[in-house]
């Protein structure tokens, strides 16, 4: 079945639609039963999407880890209230006291925050690494390294890892492989071919695509599926059903509003490409891009989401620039129909691995289903600000 094709039919088993177009929001704490034996049947069977209690699940959710479950393969799929607790009690299912986790040195900053302000509470040690080293992780591996973390392509800077080359390298020392697949949004990269054990998204961002909902999945391979669904339960993981009826309903367009993202996306940065104040744009799609090589072979397309680096200017003129958008909203998160940008001077800052090769400015745009041209205009008032800013002082 074409991806389009499930995108639309996903989740939709009559067992949970029952008869109507949508899984209706069923919301329950607790649930009850008429006799011992429906009781111990449910007690028996609570992991598999049988009515147990609320914190396990309802028809709603159950359609919408089905429909999580379609688009990104695996064997189940894990929610949470955000994609950073996706993210964290992914890690925490698997790991213990004594072992050692290696993390792309690019990680979501909270996903860095909680290896360095979390894990080594607990006791277990976190290196970060390369984005860029594909096969040679093969040296950072210690006999006690229980994860390899991924996040493909990086936050802001935007590089792309070769998921497989490390995938191969990590099953043959044992170690299971995380990927944070929210860029792709479980349809432009295919997790589970690559070799990914468990895929992660913060829901939040292009699944919903409405900037409404916080909410995160992790979709998990056969072999960890049960460890990951039982621990994810144990720490309280659970989700609203009113939320993940309206996700449900953004996976409905996920397929058309990808394409728009990423045509309005395409049009801006080449339309950046040609003013002389960017010195790089970081699109997984140009060559500029690291690892742009290995997006040509594993993905099926781009989004709204990418970076670029200005080749001149400070806080001050970055300011002059960001103040007077109109089109472009400053704020966190990205993946809705609204245009946002977010300027950073220091990128380099939380790496330590590598070194950001940059000095000057970087700006990370979500790109929105605005007319392209409009926000064109708008990026380009905000470089005359720039430059304006920068010849007056």
């Amino acid at each position: 079945m074409k991806k389009q094709t499930k995108i639309v039919n996903a989740g939709r088993d009559s067992k949970w639609t029952r008869g109507v177009v949508n899984p209706p929001v069923e919301r329950a704490s607790t649930v009850v039963f008429n006799s011992v034996k429906e009781m111990k049947h449910a007690t028996a069977n609570r992991g598999n999407q049988v009515l147990f209690y609320g914190r396990r699940g309802t028809s709603t959710s159950f359609a919408f880890q089905d429909a999580m479950t379609d688009l990104e393969g695996g064997a189940g799929c894990a929610l949470y209230p955000s994609g950073t607790a996706a993210i964290t009690n992914a890690i925490l299912a698997f790991v213990e006291t004594g072992d050692h986790l290696l993390m792309v040195d690019t990680a979501y900053e909270p996903t860095r925050d909680f290896c360095d302000k979390v894990l080594t509470r607990i006791g277990v040690e976190t290196t970060y690494y390369d984005p860029l080293i594909g096969k040679d992780i093969k040296s950072l591996i210690k006999p006690n390294t229980k994860v390899i973390f991924l996040e493909s392509p990086g936050s802001n800077s935007m590089e792309v890892q070769d998921v497989p080359g490390i995938a191969e390298v990590a099953h043959q020392h044992n170690c299971i492989v995380m990927l944070d697949n929210t860029w792709a949004a479980g349809v432009l990269f295919d997790p589970f071919k690559h070799g990914v054990d468990i895929s992660i998204q913060a829901a939040t961002k292009y699944i919903v695509g409405h900037s409404d909902v916080m909410l995160g999945t992790a979709v998990a391979n056969e072999k960890y599926w049960e460890q990951l669904r039982e621990n994810s339960y144990l720490m309280g993981q659970c989700t609203s059903p009113d939320d993940l009826y309206l996700a449900m309903r953004g996976i409905r367009t996920l397929g058309v509003r990808l394409k728009q993202h990423e045509e309005n996306a395409l049009k801006v940065a080449n339309w950046l490409k040609t003013r002389e104040e960017v010195d790089v744009i970081l699109h997984p799609a140009f060559e500029s891009c690291p690892g742009h090589e290995i997006f040509k072979r594993d993905f099926t397309g781009s989004n709204g989401l990418f970076s670029f680096v200005l080749n001149r200017g400070d806080q001050a003129s970055l300011n002059a620039l960001l103040d007077g958008m109109h089109h472009f909203k400053m704020g966190y998160s990205w993946g809705g129909f609204e245009s946002l940008i977010l300027g950073n001077t220091n990128t380099g800052r939380l790496r330590t691995a590598t070194k950001w090769p940059y000095e000057n400015p970087l700006i990370r745009l979500h790109i929105g289903l605005e007319d392209a041209d409009d926000l064109i205009e708008d990026l380009a008032n905000g470089l005359d600000r720039l430059n304006t800013h920068l010849q007056n002082r």
